[in-house]
């Protein structure tokens, strides 16, 4: 006895991650509807060792489900989102479109659980950025220890960040330079095969991009409004996993071994930290894994209480997929949704 749950997006790369993060961990799910736009229509998706037939999103009844996994960007999600959640399902949204609104719930279960309570407002709630995730994973425990005044982060996004069209132009363009081929960029502004962009979404006013802006505002949502937070969003030739050079002033000390020792107990973090060559996480090593990794923890020498630190995530995974369905979990778990038999069933 479980859930009648639908997945929009379902053939896109987080789409499929939702369904078989879904299957991994094993929530109830009673009936599964894969739903993409017209054009996907009777694309085959997997759902465990079933194979279901994408539907048509403009012809789907949403009345008809409890859940709805939303990962289609976020135009798709401003003209559907509100209009599924005033039929009776809770979305959660892996979009941006709802992310900063006041009536919407922004949540990582390790994080803020508690503001699961205000799903019921639109009956959405919104799963933030990627790169926001696996850093307020991190931050979270470090700042009920010790309270963050301000944070400095430089990531190192992987191409997956931009979909199917992202990885598909990084593995073109590394083969047409190894072969002599045609390398012109078309996803991303500039060559991305063995190059690195500090440029992700689109500028703003004050030099800031809006992928960079995401992360201050989601973590000040999150988190705490008062922490001060300066972004350089960077995209690199990586596949999957995300990387985040995090630089942190407390406003008491907090010593490398206390920060470890913190982490090590903190939900959804590991702690690989050796002084050695490869005594740290990578994104090769984080694909396919649930955690948020934190590696090479050191005292900032240039302020009082600073502690410096690398956070490395799968980000189809912690980063949006996985995300989405401990969201659900949480959903399950403290009653807000009730499945379609009236029976709820608690997962691990």
């Amino acid at each position: 006895m479980g859930y009648r749950v639908a997945v929009v997006g379902a053939t896109g790369n987080v789409g499929r991650e939702m369904m078989n993060i879904i299957e991994e961990l094993e929530f109830p799910v009673d009936e599964m509807h894969a739903i993409a736009s017209r054009k996907s229509k009777g694309m085959e998706v997997s759902f465990g060792d079933r194979t279901l037939k994408a539907q048509d999103l403009e012809q789907f009844d949403f009345s008809t489900v409890d859940l709805v996994l939303m990962s289609a960007g976020s135009g798709v999600s401003k003209e559907w989102s509100e209009k599924i959640g005033k039929a009776g399902p809770i979305v959660i949204d892996n979009s941006s479109a709802f992310r900063m609104d006041p009536d919407v719930p922004l949540i990582v279960p390790e994080v803020n659980p508690d503001d699961i309570k205000l799903a019921k407002k639109k009956n959405i709630i919104a799963n933030p950025n990627c790169s926001t995730v696996q850093l307020v994973v991190a931050l979270k425990p470090l700042h009920d220890a010790a309270k963050i005044k301000r944070v400095v982060v430089s990531t190192y996004q992987s191409v997956s960040g931009a979909g199917k069209e992202g990885m598909d132009e990084l593995w073109n363009q590394t083969k047409a330079i190894y072969g002599l081929g045609d390398a012109t960029p078309k996803k991303f502004p500039k060559q991305i095969a063995f190059n690195v962009l500090p440029f992700i979404g689109s500028f703003r006013d004050d030099g800031y991009t809006d992928e960079e802006a995401k992360m201050w505002d989601e973590t000040h949502k999150m988190l705490d409004p008062n922490i001060k937070l300066t972004v350089t969003c960077v995209r690199v030739p990586v596949f999957v996993g995300h990387s985040e050079s995090v630089t942190v002033e407390f406003d008491k000390s907090i010593s490398p071994d206390e920060a470890r020792a913190i982490l090590r107990d903190a939900p959804g973090v590991q702690v690989i930290d050796k002084h050695e060559a490869d005594g740290y996480i990578t994104p090769v090593d984080a694909a396919g894994e649930h955690a948020v990794y934190v590696s090479r923890i050191r005292k900032d020498h240039t302020v009082e209480n600073g502690l410096s630190f690398w956070v490395v995530s799968d980000n189809l995974r912690k980063g949006a997929a996985l995300n989405a369905v401990q969201i659900a979990q949480l959903l399950d778990e403290t009653g807000t949704i009730k499945s379609s038999s009236g029976y709820r069933t608690l997962t691990v």
